[in-house]
């Protein structure tokens, strides 16, 4: 259910941290619920709010799902936006170095957009002396293409060229 798009040459990344698919087919079963609701009314009024219902609740999970976006100069993550050339090199974790990015090893003043579900992590120092965010700690399912983008975007917006 991911949506990415990436081309290093544009230096352009976008990616949704959807919902995994188990987790949408769970919310998915609030459809019975809202049809157990509308049965002694109607029963094909049943069927059809209970549609509605589910595809509604997994549109809106989909729908508000953060978007991880390198364009322009800028990282974007979720509601947050830095300038790449405030950024150290972005640092890839999998597996257990993910764990411990997500858990002991995160600072609590950083920035965080961590899903459940989205394993690897890309975390990257803040360099600007005025930001008292130390890092951006960051879920992603592209972790290589992540950081691609970020270091492709710092080349291109260092003064000079």
């Amino acid at each position: 259910m991911q949506k990415h798009t990436q081309n290093i040459g544009e230096g352009v990344y976008r990616e949704r941290l959807t919902p995994s698919l188990w987790i949408l087919v769970s919310a998915a079963v609030v459809a019975p619920m809202a049809s157990l609701v509308f049965v002694p009314i109607d029963t094909t009024l049943a069927l059809i709010a209970g549609l509605a219902v589910g595809v509604a609740v997994v549109a809106l999970m989909i729908a508000g799902s953060p978007v991880i976006e390198v364009r322009d100069g800028a990282l974007r993550a979720g509601r947050a936006r830095i300038e790449v050339h405030h950024l150290a090199d972005p640092r890839v974790d999998e597996g257990e170095d993910a764990r411990l990015a997500r858990g002991a090893r995160l600072a609590r003043d950083s920035w965080h957009l961590i899903r459940g579900g989205i394993d690897a992590t890309v975390t990257v120092e803040v360099v600007d002396p005025d930001d008292p965010t130390p890092s951006w700690v960051m879920s992603t399912r592209t972790p290589d293409r992540l950081a691609a983008a970020i270091r492709h975007a710092q080349v291109r917006s260092t003064p000079g060229r």
